[in-house]
Parts: C-alpha cells; structure tokens; sequence
C-alpha cells in the first residue's frame, strides 16, 4: 500500500463569481460538488466566495488596511490544494478569477528558508461555467497563470459546464448534473488529492 494514501489534506476553493452571497452562484455550486468529490479522498476544507471581501486591486501581499486578502492568503498558504472557479464573461474568466491571480502573483517574490516560493508543493485545479463555449480558453488561461506562481496541475485539472449558446440555461438550474461533468469532477478530485499528497511526501528539490 502506498504509505501517503491516506494522508489527511487540507482544500480550499476561491469562488470568483461576481454575486456576493446570498445571490445563488452556478460557480459556488460546482466548487461545492469539487469539495465533496474530494471529500470522498480523505481532503477536508471550505469555499471563500470572494465577491463577500474587499480584496483590494494590486500585486502585494498586503495591499493595507480594509485588505482581506491577507486572511485569504493566509487560508491558502495553509491548504495543500487550491480550487479556483470562475463564470466565463465576454469569454474570458471573471474580473475576480484575474484579480485573484494578481494577488497570487505577490508569491513571486515570496520564498521558504530554501529558496522554494511557497506556493510549490500545493496542487491546483479549476472549474469553469458558463452559456457559451469557451471553457478550455478559459481553463488554458487560468492554469498559465496558476503554474507561473509556483502551483502544480494534475492531469484532467478542470471540470466544467457550458450551456447552448444564445440560450440562457445557467448550470445551477439544471435538473441534475449531467454525466461527463460528474465524472470530469471526480477525476479532478482523485488526480489532484493523489498529486497533493506525492508532493507532501517528497517536496521540490530547494532553489
């Protein structure tokens, strides 16, 4: 049996609908279903909807007082997996999903006691909606910027739903969701948690 198999890990999802809670969210909804397929691998965690924090514009840890990306930054650096979900608008990922990746992007200049930025080592992986095609374009984009500030991808990363277009059917109305994105879902939590916890056993290599 493979020793790191049952080690426990830590996930969180950042949400980066546009609607702040309560409006009801198709980019909640899937992160939530994200979170409880990895919950059926031994990963325990939560969802920060961003649009409920003022995550202040810039490209610094801490962009000063009223910032709540300090706290948010604080729950990442504490998770093994980080899950980023996003509508897609005017095909592209929500100003939110970029604004996070700004954010991220401070953890270039950031590094632990061997020269490794400290996002090495956590797993990342991506869930898209939307009612118009464009969720590769939108996956590609988010997993460039995801893998720049020094997180891992496991293979099939993204799980995803986009409706007819021209229609206006939004993923959290559908009756039940539909096949393929069930088992897209389930084979991203399975790949993820078992990346996640190689990387737990045997970090990178020191810069």
């Amino acid at each position: 049996m493979n020793p790191t198999e049952h080690t426990p890990l830590r996930a969180v999802a950042l949400v980066c609908t546009l609607s702040p809670s309560p409006e009801p969210s198709s980019s909640q909804l899937l992160a939530e279903q994200i979170m409880a397929a990895l919950a059926e691998h031994g990963v325990a965690g939560k969802t920060i909807r961003i649009a409920d924090h003022d995550v202040k514009p810039g490209v610094k840890t801490d962009m000063g007082q009223g910032d709540a990306w300090p706290e948010i930054r604080a729950t990442i650096l504490g998770c093994d997996i980080v899950v980023l979900s996003t509508p897609i608008w005017i095909g592209h990922p929500s100003s939110v999903a970029q604004r996070v990746l700004e954010r991220l992007n401070a953890e270039l200049g950031e590094s632990d006691d061997e020269g490794r930025m400290l996002t090495y080592g956590k797993v990342a992986a991506v869930c898209v909606v939307g009612n118009e095609d464009g969720a590769h374009k939108v996956s590609a984009d988010l997993f460039q910027g995801l893998n720049d500030v020094g997180f891992s991808l496991a293979p099939n990363a993204v799980t995803y739903w986009v409706g007819e277009a021209m229609q206006g059917t939004d993923y959290q109305d559908l009756a039940k969701t539909p096949d393929k994105t069930a088992a897209a879902t389930n084979t991203l939590a399975a790949n993820t948690a078992h990346l996640a916890r190689q990387l737990k056993a045997a970090p990178y290599p020191a810069s």
